[in-house]
């Protein structure tokens, strides 16, 4: 190597010295950058969307935008609250929701039973009860929700009641919403009209959360819910067949201390 070339030497190294930081220094300001956000994130989720006291056992933790939710709360409800709200945070890119719902441990049996009561009354006094038939099953905690509702309303308040039920781990909503038609509604109050104007039948109005439950769709009426005996299942089935306008009729009316049939 000539003197020339030698002398390049410690210039060369010295210049890719300085180049290789030169060359990482933007991805380290990313990382200090991202950082900051996520340190503003939580900050932001925690004096903003989860400052009341019934998210005081949930942990947050924030990583590149996503932010983790751990800890526990009494009720499923509050589980999924603290979701929505932490979505409406500036630059929160997705929600890890790990939270788990304590609660007291309540059997799936006591858990459906109470939930069926409460769906039925839960709209008592709205005018829909009838026109709700909102099927509970409860499996390890986890509540589903099927059958149909009147509307929207409906079908989300009885989410809304399994929800903020003790003991429910999670709610997967099936709820059939029946579709908004003026001939379906028309159809709906003259059934209920025919079939609880009949002698024998109204004495199932006495009760306002166990009615017999009349869904129609695009005018196809379905019944649900428990009579007497086999002569009142039949008689409301010919007076819902009876209504002018009416497509078909399926009679899913069980009969008290007869087993279900499958």
């Amino acid at each position: 190597m000539n003197k020339v070339s030698r002398s390049l030497v410690p210039a060369l190294a010295a210049a890719l010295l300085v180049a290789v930081p030169s060359a990482m220094a933007p991805h380290s300001a990313v990382a200090v950058a991202q950082n900051s956000q996520d340190t503003q994130i939580k900050a932001d989720v925690l004096n903003n969307a989860l400052n009341k006291s019934k998210f005081k056992n949930v942990q947050v933790n924030v990583q590149n935008g996503i932010v983790t939710l751990t800890g526990t709360v009494d009720v499923y409800d509050t589980k999924a609250d603290a979701d929505r709200r932490v979505h409406r945070i500036k630059n929160v890119k997705g929600v890890e929701n790990d939270i788990e719902v304590a609660g007291p441990e309540v059997s799936d049996q006591e858990l459906q039973q109470k939930l069926l009561k409460a769906i039925q009354y839960d709209r008592v006094g709205y005018g829909t009860t009838a026109f709700n038939a909102i099927s509970v099953n409860v499996q390890n905690g986890v509540v589903t929700l099927g059958g149909h509702a009147y509307g929207p309303v409906d079908a989300d308040s009885a989410v809304a009641v399994a929800a903020n039920t003790k003991g429910v781990k999670d709610v997967i909503n099936d709820i059939q919403v029946d579709p908004v038609s003026p001939m379906d509604d028309r159809i709906r109050i003259a059934v209920f009209r025919a079939v609880y104007g009949f002698p024998s039948l109204n004495k199932y109005a006495i009760d306002p959360g166990k009615p017999i439950r009349i869904s129609v769709q695009n005018g196809h009426v379905t019944l649900y819910g428990e009579v007497d005996n086999q002569a009142d299942k039949d008689a409301a089935g010919i007076r819902a067949n009876s209504v002018p306008g009416v497509f078909s009729v399926t009679n899913n009316l069980q009969v008290a201390n007869q087993p279900e049939k499958k």
